[in-house]
């Protein structure tokens, strides 16, 4: 088996696409909810809170013929996968478009307004907003193809539309194919765009927060008064590569993927089994060769859902025991579904690198269900970690867990 390293990153988020910005925004100890107006037009929606992007502009330098098949989804993946190949030192690199570059990329659904396209075809017989572009702007793998297409790649695709587990599974998947040899270089990651459709999904679950008067104190990972989750939408992309590779070029290496692990509840769609879910943590572990005392920080899907949040503690116990330090990114921009486990992983690197890891933002009390763990709150902690765990669980019980080495 093959190393893997990661040698890019970068992404765009409510936070920023800098990490410099993200950083100070995870340590002025503020969240990036608002409360979104627009969606009094939705009838019975509870929620009206969300994390969106605070701005996003098309590159000037994209070019019309490429952005035609692209929604915003699309367009957040491919701005991305531009930042970590620029920070990776491969932009104009001739080995990204030579075969030896692949993609595993994902996002929950494709973009929503080709959706409302053919549904105004269905509902009116009218096809006046349906266009030629307008499948390849909303199908399931619409994020992987276009960042293949952009960046001119010919290696393997693998579309990860898995809701909240699509960025780690890109991770995951994109991990094992180097190490198995079957590609040199991937990029991988997962993105997300905000839509009422996308919020209503949680939204007729009762799993989202309704503290539409006080955005600045939800979302509440494992806390006694957390009362569902914030949607949000961003993207970000890793670039993976082999270890000898990386090398030969000089690259600099941001951290090693050293662990992988995905298994299915086999249970239920939506309500989330502790057991299966430590299984998948002890597959990483098993797959990286450490014990569990090796791993420094977990971090943690942590959605702030009744049923999530407790499951997820307890498997983490199970396989950790309280010890484990634990906090939850969520609670800063919300839970970005397609994009969270790309966004969490770029974001758990950075922080492994500086030994500091953001606290979990409004847990003041830790919910009595929810199992014994070392939850960071206050001001963050300082850990210096070799090892670092990031976790994410999707609807169908889809689990995932990757572990990170420290580089050097």
């Amino acid at each position: 088996m093959k190393r893997v390293v990661i040698t890019g990153m970068g992404g765009v988020s409510a936070f920023g696409d800098q990490w410099d910005e993200v950083e100070a925004a995870l340590k002025r100890g503020r969240n990036a909810v608002q409360r979104i107006a627009a969606w009094d037009y939705f009838q019975s929606l509870h929620t009206r809170l969300a994390c969106p992007l605070p701005s996003f502009v098309t590159p000037a330098h994209y070019p019309r013929k490429k952005t035609r098949s692209m929604g915003p989804v699309s367009k957040y993946a491919v701005r991305a996968s531009e930042l970590a190949l620029t920070d990776a030192g491969l932009l104009d690199d001739p080995s990204i478009s030579d075969g030896r570059m692949g993609v595993a990329y994902g996002s929950s659904s494709g973009s929503v307004e080709p959706i409302r396209a053919f549904g105004k075809m269905l509902d009116t017989g009218s096809m006046s907003d349906v266009t030629s572009n307008s499948y390849v702007q909303m199908m399931p793998h619409t994020t992987a193809v276009n960042v293949s297409l952009f960046w001119d790649l010919k290696g393997r695709i693998v579309p990860t539309s898995s809701a909240c587990a699509s960025g780690s599974q890109a991770v995951g998947y994109a991990y094992e194919a180097i190490a198995q040899g079957k590609q040199t270089l991937m990029l991988a990651g997962g993105a997300e765009e905000l839509s009422g459709p996308a919020v209503a999904v949680f939204d007729t679950l009762y799993a989202t927060s309704t503290r539409n008067d006080e955005p600045h104190l939800t979302p509440r990972p494992f806390d006694a008064a957390r009362d569902g989750l914030v949607v949000g939408e961003g993207a970000a992309t890793l670039v993976l590569e082999e270890y000898e590779h990386a090398v030969a070029r000089g690259a600099r290496i941001h951290a090693e993927v050293v662990g992988f692990g995905c298994n299915s509840d086999g249970a239920h769609m939506t309500q989330p089994t502790a057991e299966t879910m430590a299984v998948a943590m002890r597959l990483a572990l098993q797959d990286a060769g450490l014990p569990p005392e090796a791993i420094a920080y977990v971090n943690a899907h942590g959605t702030s859902t009744d049923l999530g949040d407790v499951a997820e503690s307890r498997a983490t116990a199970q396989v950790f025991g309280s010890r484990m330090p634990i906090s939850s990114l969520k609670s800063y921009i919300g839970h970005t579904l397609g994009a969270c486990g790309a966004i969490e992983a770029w974001w758990t690197i950075e922080m492994m690198k500086r030994n500091w890891f953001a606290p979990t933002l409004n847990l003041s009390n830790v919910d009595p269900a929810c199992a014994p763990l070392d939850y960071i709150v206050g001001e963050g902690r300082a850990l210096e970690a070799e090892y670092v765990m990031s976790n994410n669980f999707a609807f169908g019980g889809i689990n995932t867990s990757l572990i990170f080495r420290r580089a050097g």
